[in-house]
């Protein structure tokens, strides 16, 4: 979509990417971590500096006491923190459990390890567990169950008493969790992010994945890391050694010392993207488009069945060449995706950007509405 967007000059709010500056401040940190003379290899399980500052961001969010020697490791973005969990936990034969509509990396790791992925579907529009399901889907063969929250892109949040629900359907079995929460501080309406790192059953059976590309509008820069339990992580590292080995050491100083100096950056991240999720909400308010809030991500529903059939492939299509405005359809996150009447934006761009793009979609809805 992306690739078509440029050669239409259509407005992209499909791919999740800003389209504006990033702290300069971290661009220029970057360039001295390199005039420094960190050009060679960082540790393999990350800079020993970076690691101690996101065990001390892990205890500013959610109170927890992060060993960050053999329970935090430096990854290449969060895919790589991914793929390597998976890589670690499943082995030829084995069963992991997705929720669709899931981020598309999952079932390639999987497959690539062996394993067979057990797609569950979310149904639209609130895409809640149905956990009578998951449990009738644990086998023998089941040593995996991946979440994401919040998600993408479905855009909702994981609650305390889904990971109770979690933790009593795998209570007793050898099951591994791993919790994808890369938009652990994009969370909205005053909620909190629920980590699986602060639930004290499935804490000691999970691997939690993060991303400093969501955190710092940068995404470009793939630095990630994945917390887990000693014994969990000696394992992910066994994988990570021979997989990326090692991250980019000048950005990883920068990143280090970037935190050192605004600790609390992360804190403004939820109004930040909740400010722009409300302005394209209200700007489509009377379009004929309908909205629900999302509660996480700086992405964002559109829901079209005010206007045209289900088929959100044809829709995004004509939506793109006919609407100029590029968007996502969730089909292609689904093994067996149901009828669906909505396209997913990404919020994390300029104003500007978004006010066109709304001026655009409210144009081609009332096209849509003449019929």
């Amino acid at each position: 979509m992306s690739r078509r967007a440029r050669e239409l000059g259509a407005l992209n709010l499909g791919q999740g990417f800003p389209d504006y500056e990033i702290d300069a401040r971290l661009t220029e940190l970057v360039g001295a971590a390199m005039k420094a003379g960190h050009n060679q290899y960082a540790p393999m399980e990350g800079l020993p500096e970076l690691r101690e500052r996101i065990a001390a961001q892990l205890s500013a969010c959610y109170g927890l006491d992060t060993d960050p020697e053999s329970e935090i490791t430096v990854t290449l973005g969060a895919t790589e923190a991914i793929y390597s969990a998976i890589q670690a936990a499943i082995g030829p034969g084995d069963e992991a459990i997705a929720f669709d509509p899931a981020y598309d990396s999952y079932e390639p790791a999987v497959r690539l390890a062996g394993g067979r992925c057990v797609r569950l579907p979310l149904a639209p529009p609130d895409f809640r567990y149905d956990w009578d399901r998951v449990r009738a889907s644990l086998s023998a063969r089941t040593r995996l169950v991946l979440l994401n929250s919040p998600s993408n892109p479905a855009c909702t949040v994981t609650s305390a008493a889904d990971l109770d629900a979690l933790a009593a359907a795998i209570r007793g079995r050898d099951v591994l969790v791993l919790s994808d929460e890369v938009y652990e501080h994009v969370v909205f309406d005053g909620a909190r992010h629920t980590s699986v790192l602060t639930h004290a059953e499935l804490a000691p059976q999970s691997f939690a994945v993060f991303s400093f590309g969501k955190t710092l509008h940068a995404t470009g820069v793939r630095v990630g890391y994945c917390v887990a339990p000693p014994a969990l992580t000696a394992e992910l590292r066994k994988v990570h050694q021979f997989n990326t080995f090692s991250i980019a050491n000048p950005l990883q100083h920068a990143i280090a010392a970037y935190l050192a100096e605004k600790p609390d950056g992360w804190r403004a991240l939820a109004q930040f993207f909740q400010a722009k999720r409300d302005r394209l909400r209200a700007a489509l308010a009377r379009t004929g488009f309908r909205l629900p809030a999302a509660q996480g991500t700086y992405f964002q529903l559109l829901d079209f069945s005010a206007l045209a059939p289900p088929g959100d492939l044809a829709f995004a299509d004509g939506l793109l060449t006919e609407g100029g405005v590029a968007t996502i359809p969730l089909s292609p996150f689904y093994a067996t995706p149901p009828a669906l009447s909505c396209v997913r934006l990404c919020i994390a761009k300029r104003d500007s950007t978004l006010d066109q793009a709304a001026a655009r979609l409210a144009a081609f809805a009332a096209r849509l509405a003449k019929g």
